[in-house]
């Protein structure tokens, strides 16, 4: 999907755990199975993203499953590669 040139909502990047919150609750009531609303809402990337001096990819975040290739994140599990990005990537 991604590379059909899917556009996700990249930004804003959750600054504060309010804003953070607010992206996983609107995935929350999304349906299980709606894989494309899912990576638009998260603002996946297929390439890492730099930001505050940081680059950021889904390998280094903590909700990646590294043998599984898998987002653990309890509203947004999806398949990822671990060259990708979300916004909703955490250390």
């Amino acid at each position: 999907m991604l590379e059909g040139g899917l556009k996700t909502t990249v930004e804003p990047f959750p600054e504060t755990q309010v804003e953070f919150q607010r992206i996983l609750d609107e995935l929350a009531l999304l349906d299980h199975n709606d894989l494309t609303t899912r990576l638009q809402v998260g603002g996946f990337l297929r390439e890492p993203k730099e930001i505050a001096g940081v680059m950021q990819r889904c390998q280094e975040c903590i909700y990646y499953l590294p043998h599984r290739k898998w987002c653990d994140l309890p509203e947004l599990p999806v398949p990822v590669e671990p060259n990708w990005w979300c916004r909703l990537w955490k250390v």
